[in-house]
Order: structure tokens, then C-alpha cells, then sequence
């Protein structure tokens, strides 16, 4: 008998493939996030009520004056709405000065001081209802 040299085995390489879990990126969260940007734009802030006539400019809490630069006229007697953070109250108008002056009435551009009955801060909306 011949020797013949002998084939190289025929056994098949098995290969094993990790057991990694493939995580799958939730479509929800996704649809979540377009949701609430969504949600968010059309929440935004309610329609403000009446017309802007003013910003506060100031606000001296020691005495409870605001000072408000004024772009539309306002006078004695007219409701206004003071809306901005978390603060959103109406009042009257009960008096008014400009530069400690009594006055009925403010014209735009006056800067005038009025008693507030909540604690504002600059930058906060002054609305004739």
C-alpha cells in the first residue's frame, strides 16, 4: 500500500457570532420629541388680552411704585393687565405721577410711576383692558 499523504480535514470552521443585542432606536422617542416640539409651538403663550400701552422700566419695592415707559396713552380710572414671569393680575389706575407730579393722564413716551399691588420686575407688559 502507498502512503499518500493525508487531505487536509474537511471539518468546517464554526463560527460563533457574538450574542450583542442590536438596540434598536425607538421610532416613539423619535415621534415623541417632533411631538412635543410640536406641542410646545403651539402652546406657546395665550393671546394676551387688551393692548400693550407699556414696559416696566423699574420697580421700587419699598414703596410699591413701578415705573413704566409708556408707548400708548393711559389715564386715571383705565383697568390695566401687568403680565410677565409668572406674574399675570389686572388693576385700576387709581393715581399716577410724572417725576412726582400728580397727572390724570400720560401721553406716549412718558415714563410714569403708579402703585402696584404685586411685586413686578423690569421688563415685565403693561396692557390697557
Amino acid at each position: 500500500m502507498i502512503n499518500m499523504p493525508k487531505k487536509a480535514s474537511s471539518k468546517k470552521k464554526v463560527v460563533k457570532k457574538s450574542s450583542t443585542k442590536l438596540t434598536k432606536k425607538s421610532s416613539f422617542k423619535t415621534k415623541s420629541k417632533k411631538v412635543e416640539k410640536k406641542e410646545i409651538s403651539q402652546i406657546q403663550k395665550p393671546k394676551i388680552k387688551g393692548k400693550q400701552v407699556g414696559e416696566v422700566s423699574n420697580y421700587f419695592e419699598h414703596v410699591g411704585v413701578a415705573a413704566i415707559k409708556l408707548n400708548a396713552e393711559l389715564k386715571v380710572g383705565d383697568k390695566i393687565r401687568v403680565a410677565g414671569g409668572e406674574v399675570d393680575f389686572e388693576q385700576d389706575v387709581k393715581s399716577m405721577q410724572i417725576r412726582h407730579e400728580v397727572v390724570q393722564k400720560a401721553k406716549k413716551g412718558d415714563e410714569i410711576g403708579i402703585k402696584i399691588k404685586n411685586k413686578v420686575r423690569k421688563g415685565y407688559k403693561i396692557f390697557k383692558v
